[in-house]
């Protein structure tokens, strides 16, 4: 009876095209046309439906119009890290670090796709047999996948990782024990001092969260620059400018890319360029960029390890067509990067940066790594835990001049277990 009830109320607003074309109806304007409608359906048809159905069709409807309809609860729970869109009657959720089933269902793919449309309309992407996917944000930061047939044969999949308001501080992840004061001293002090980081895990390891806090401790007299894909940083400072790579149209035409934004970026007198992933080849761009003067550049890149983490950037430019050899990347990246942080969603759901690892430079012309802090693992507990402990190496880097060099406040005690 609702879904029914849903699709005339639906089809007569529809026919009421000032409603639903307005961007100034309220949500009492619209309950006000839904209840004529359904007096109508009442006379027209005898209808025989409850205060109860009608309440339910209503709140539906209005979350619909003014919102995204089932997914509403979802993205409006701040416990939820994740929800993933399996088809119109499965819609899984991530919550406290594990995927279980939720009860949300959408009518049918037709709904589902309704929706689809809703997320897309404010950004310029379109999804349709010709191009079945694509990658968007929510305007609160969140981050969306969507893949239609013929790609997907589940039916629409719809894949949302929500943007963390709960995690605004460095003192809020140390809180949920991301990682220790000493490791967050240290990374605050690198940002200050404007070492280039990367920010390397898996997805959904809470990298861009990380990055996105530290961040803040950017000085505000600087020209921030970010680039990305898809829009997902959300920078506190009010001198940045957000770049966003554009995909090529139906006729393979009009696309921008993550490399072509990165050497406009180098003409806009930017501070801080901030790479919202390394995909490609404009790791090389990045890491010239860093040793040209550009320092305290920040970008996220897609690895297991900090070691991972330096092959993936040797193979991106070793894809480059440059015919640059070896020893020649090695070296620029030894002359380029300074930290890696290494981030993993551990077996129990818990978020933690494992490596804090130091590029030291070139030894037998290998690239050497020394980690300064990790998180070692005993075990887990009978509650489901992971046991472990935070380890300190005792190294001080080689780079730890440039504090005092910069004006920045950090004790070697911080590197000492």
């Amino acid at each position: 009876m609702h879904n029914e009830l849903k699709d005339k109320i639906r089809q007569a607003l529809r026919e009421q095209s000032h409603i639903l074309a307005s961007d100034k109806t309220s949500p009492e304007e619209l309950r006000y046309a839904i209840a004529k409608i359904i007096d109508g359906l009442k006379t027209r048809e005898r209808l025989q439906v409850d205060e109860n159905c009608i309440k339910k069709v209503s709140d539906d409807l209005s979350d619909e119009f003014f919102g995204l309809g089932p997914l509403k609860s979802l993205l409006e729970d701040e416990s939820i890290t994740e929800i993933m869109v399996n088809g119109p009657q499965k819609v899984y959720i991530e919550k406290g670090g594990k995927t279980v089933l939720s009860d949300v269902v959408f009518e049918n793919s037709q709904h589902l796709l309704y929706i689809i449309q809703k997320i897309l309309s404010p950004t310029r992407r379109h999804v349709d047999e010709m191009t079945p996917y694509a990658d968007v944000s929510l305007a609160d930061g969140s981050r969306v996948n969507i893949i239609i047939a013929p790609l997907s044969l589940s039916g629409p999949v719809v894949t949302i990782r929500k943007f963390m308001k709960e995690f605004g501080t460095i003192e809020d992840i140390i809180r949920h024990d991301t990682l220790n004061k000493k490791m967050a001293d240290f990374l605050v002090a690198g940002i200050k001092a404007k070492l280039n980081i990367i920010f390397s895990g898996a997805t959904g390891a809470g990298k861009t969260t990380t990055l996105n806090i530290l961040s803040s401790y950017i000085s505000a007299e600087e020209r921030i620059i970010t680039i990305e894909d898809t829009a997902e940083l959300k920078l506190n400072q009010q001198h940045v400018v957000n770049l966003e790579a554009r995909p090529s149209n139906i006729e393979g035409k009009g696309g921008i890319s993550i490399r072509d934004l990165f050497k406009n970026s180098l003409r806009m007198r930017p501070d801080r360029i901030i790479l919202g992933e390394i995909r490609s080849a404009e790791a090389l761009d990045m890491l010239q960029a860093m040793s040209s003067g550009h320092s305290g550049s920040l970008a996220v890149l897609h690895a297991s390890s900090p070691q991972d983490a330096i092959s993936r950037i040797e193979t991106m430019i070793l894809t480059t067509g440059n015919n640059i050899p070896m020893w020649a990347i090695k070296k620029q990246i030894a002359s380029s990067l300074n930290i890696i942080v290494q981030q993993e969603q551990l077996a129990d759901g818990s978020r933690k940066i494992t490596h804090i690892a130091e590029v030291r430079g070139l030894e037998n012309d290998e690239l050497t790594l020394q980690d300064l802090f990790s998180y070692e693992i005993e075990g887990m507990g009978k509650d489901g835990k992971i046991n472990g402990f935070w380890k300190n190496y005792g190294i001080t880097p080689l780079f730890f001049s440039r504090f005092k060099k910069m004006g920045v406040e950090l004790s070697e005690e911080v590197f000492k277990s």
